[in-house]
């Protein structure tokens, strides 16, 4: 397998995505965000037309494309005004829309081309893709992970992160733009219609074991290349498209460690020390059998 330089190329793409993606995927989810990579996926279509039809490089037109759209997406969310859903909506479906009547108007492309982008390939991996996917997801590796108590911070509590000086606005802008780029990194591999699942199912799966943040962080990327990369393995021995395969495989692995998350804690539960801490303390109102200044007399007794 590893004699073919397709194959070696995207291992070596599946293990940039399954690094960035997780690595954005957290704060996403801490924000209850975890379809956010679904609609930049939308977005990104339209670059990936734009790219076909202008006879230039998809993947830096859907980066293009995918940022702004991640500026505009994270301006309406923080206005949060009602209307902020149908302008998302209509941003999504027209991106969609938009994105595959430029592929048909173009040339040079046909619906094997698109369906790469959708569902991803291991074979549409050039080296020219593979040298773009390098440098965007070392950006987002250097965000993601230079910043994270900022970003944690700001997902946590936007007002706390105010009151500490944070520059919460540009921390948010920042984040929009970081998942949008993990959005079209992932793109060749996973596909665009299942790139949000790598972001989120890797994360929830290292939930159900970790505690802390920076545990989960580690437990998601390391997760996240795990499936990414026996997915990748799995289309090439099995001839099945690459995207399918890996977001099937990251399912299985939540739903396993699911399974083994919930006897898991009961045993702590039960094995957990018990701690005394002594009678409580509660106030008991006696009947009113001396009148005082307040008619009442309260006195103190002990409940077990």
């Amino acid at each position: 397998m590893l004699s073919y330089d397709f194959m070696q190329r995207a291992l070596i793409a599946a293990v940039l995505v399954g690094i960035t993606a997780p690595a954005v995927g957290i704060y996403l989810v801490q924000r209850r965000q975890a379809l956010m990579g679904d609609g930049m996926g939308h977005v990104a279509l339209t670059g990936v037309g734009l790219g076909f039809f202008f006879q230039t490089s998809p993947v830096w037109m859907a980066v293009l494309v995918c940022v702004l759209g991640a500026v505009v997406m994270e301006l309406v969310r923080s206005r949060g005004n009602q209307r902020g859903d149908i302008a998302l909506a209509m941003l999504f479906y027209g991106g969609m829309a938009c994105g595959k009547m430029l592929v048909s108007m173009s040339a040079q492309a046909g619906n094997g081309s698109l369906e790469s982008y959708l569902w991803g390939s291991i074979l549409t991996v050039a080296p020219s893709d593979l040298l773009t996917i390098t440098v965007l997801a070392a950006v987002v590796i250097a965000v993601t992970i230079g910043l994270r108590r900022q970003l944690f911070a700001i997902c946590q509590d936007e007002e706390f992160a105010k009151v500490t000086g944070l520059p919460v606005r540009f921390l948010n802008l920042l984040l929009a733009v970081m998942a949008a780029v993990t959005v079209t990194v992932a793109m060749r591999v996973v596909g665009l219609l299942l790139v949000s699942a790598l972001m989120v199912v890797p994360v929830v799966a290292a939930q159900q074991l970790t505690r802390s943040f920076a545990m989960t962080q580690a437990a998601s990327i390391g997760l996240g290349i795990t499936v990414a990369v026996a997915g990748v393995t799995g289309s090439y021995q099995a001839d099945l498209p690459s995207g399918p395969t890996i977001v099937l495989l990251a399912i299985v692995v939540f739903a396993v460690l699911s399974a083994i998350a919930a006897p898991l804690a009961r045993r702590r539960h039960r094995h957990r020390p018990a701690v005394d801490h002594g009678p409580e303390v509660c106030e008991v109102r006696l009947p009113d059998q001396q009148r005082g200044a307040d008619d009442s007399v309260t006195s103190r007794g002990l409940a077990q």
